[in-house]
């Protein structure tokens, strides 16, 4: 196993230095969404984005790519023997490092930048933030970048939740240090018992008792739970059964040291407990947590959860463009290294379809992901073609990354199915996330409803099918009983004797 990651190092390293593919892609200069579009509010200046972007993408030359195996080694540690799972000793130095370059918190839009004072750095708009998530994709695992930056799910949705929905004091006790990235937190959302892709299904039952609320039932998948760095939960339930099925549904922001809270066991994703996060099983008994730990106020967790998923989406989808171009550069790389039956496997044309394919998806990916990132910036997440594009986005991109790592595994053979490249934990990733955060069958439905009530409205409705008059003038072929011309029937008579014979 150590000459295997020492290989790997080895190869990523050189690939880093003489080839430069991935990067060179993920930096490529984009072309501009039409100018007739609406100006996104706040951002940063063509000239700082930048300067910002090239800090970036040293960074990840120097301290992320060659670090990728050794991280993967760090995470593999805490999972063996120990319920005691902390960030790697590698990650600590990178987050002071990328703090102190100014990479941090780099999700964290202008508007809600602006809310906690534009203090802990952000500031972006999403379009902006789309290009450097995308490099910070291009790493072996499609988080260890966003982890050394304060960018990681689920953090990243519940700050935003909790500046946008929290009170005064739960900002300063629990924004500010995740913003600094003192803690983690996590967001118990998903049950085992129902079906979780429909939020009204939620079943852990939240009971008034006096000034506090009593939590019980069971979460499942709960990712970062794992962690002795999460000091903070934001968790859905029913809170009022009697009410209309989107009202039942409350958040609260619970302590991760609180009584009653007991962590089953870390699920596995292809028998990878992903350390030092962990998704967990979890069980509350009598958990008690005060009135003033609901986030917004009761009955509002179902629209708090349909305003907090769209960023967290579009960010998996944001990264994954970058895992897609990491595998279609190892695809490429083995095609050219490879011959087999007396030709390059690159000059075969099975190969050179699929590679080509593989790019023509990335680029319409990356299309549909900037579109959604630039109508979130000019209409907001809560304007139905946003939210129609989200969904596509979600269901899309994911597909799009496993089919591509599936082919470059293809043409890597057996040595696909190892970790002496990155395209298993590439793979492992897209297929989370054609589950995570709603599965495809439900976006692709949310989209397709959406498209039929636009259409209902479109201006193209009206013109309907090319059809003619129903009425006294309506044109007509022939009447059955209209006589037959004497020579067509003289044709019919000789047909009819010639088979009578």
């Amino acid at each position: 196993m150590a000459a295997a990651h020492a290989l790997l190092l080895a190869r990523t390293v050189a690939a880093t230095r003489s080839r430069g593919s991935t990067v060179a892609r993920a930096a490529r200069s984009f072309s501009a969404l039409p100018a007739a579009a609406p100006a996104a509010a706040g951002g940063v200046s063509d000239e700082a984005f930048g300067a910002l972007k090239a800090t970036l993408l040293e960074f990840m030359h120097e301290r992320i790519y060659p670090n990728e195996v050794e991280f993967l080694k760090q995470c593999h540690a805490q999972g063996k023997g120990t319920s005691e799972w902390t960030h790697p000793p590698l990650i600590i130095d990178l987050m002071r490092e990328a703090k102190a370059a100014g990479l941090w918190n780099l999700f964290l839009p202008a508007d809600t930048a602006a809310l906690v004072g534009g203090k802990y750095g952000g500031g972006l708009t999403n379009l902006q933030y789309a290009d450097l998530c995308e490099i910070m994709g291009t790493s072996v695992h499609a988080e260890f970048a966003a982890q050394a930056t304060n960018c990681t799910s689920p953090d990243t949705g519940n700050m935003e939740t909790i500046a946008r929905f929290g009170s005064e004091e739960q900002k300063r006790r629990w924004l500010d240090p995740l913003l600094a990235g003192e803690i983690r937190s996590c967001f118990a959302m998903t049950e085992p018992d129902v079906a979780s892709s429909d939020a009204t299904n939620v079943s852990v039952d939240i009971r008034g008792d006096g000034d506090d609320y009593v939590v019980n039932g069971r979460k499942w998948w709960i990712t970062g739970a794992g962690s002795l760095h999460c000091k903070v939960m934001i968790l859905m339930g029913k809170t009022d059964v009697d009410a209309p099925p989107h009202a039942q549904q409350s958040m609260l922001l619970v302590p991760m040291d609180a009584p009653g809270i007991r962590l089953v066991r870390p699920l596995t994703v292809f028998g990878d407990d992903d350390a030092p996060k962990g998704h967990m099983e979890m069980v509350f008994e009598d958990l008690r947590v005060p009135k003033d730990s609901v986030l917004w106020e009761p009955g509002k967790g179902f629209e708090i959860a349909q305003r907090r998923l769209g960023p967290g989406r579009i960010h998996h989808c944001m990264r994954a463009i970058g895992q897609c171009e990491r595998a279609l550069s190892l695809m490429c790389a083995r095609a050219e290294s490879r011959v087999a039956f007396g030709k390059p496997l690159a000059a075969r044309d099975g190969v050179l379809e699929d590679v080509a394919r593989a790019r023509g998806d990335i680029d319409a990916a990356r299309h549909l992901v900037r579109e959604a990132a630039h109508l979130m910036d000019a209409k907001g997440n809560t304007d139905a073609h946003t939210r129609q594009l989200l969904s596509i986005v979600k269901a899309l991109v994911p597909a799009t990354l496993q089919r591509i790592a599936d082919q470059a595994m293809q043409l890597h053979g057996a040595a696909g199915l190892c970790a002496d490249t990155p395209l298993v934990h590439i793979f492992a990733a897209a297929r989370i996330l054609r589950i995570a955060d709603g599965p495809d069958a439900v976006h692709w439905r949310k989209a397709g409803q959406m498209e039929f009530k636009q259409q209902r409205s479109s201006r193209l409705a009206p013109l309907g099918l090319y059809t003619p008059p129903r009425d006294a003038n309506e044109p007509h072929f022939r009447y059955t009983t209209d006589a037959v011309s004497p020579a067509k029937q003289a044709e019919l008579d000789a047909f009819e004797a010639l088979m009578r014979e």
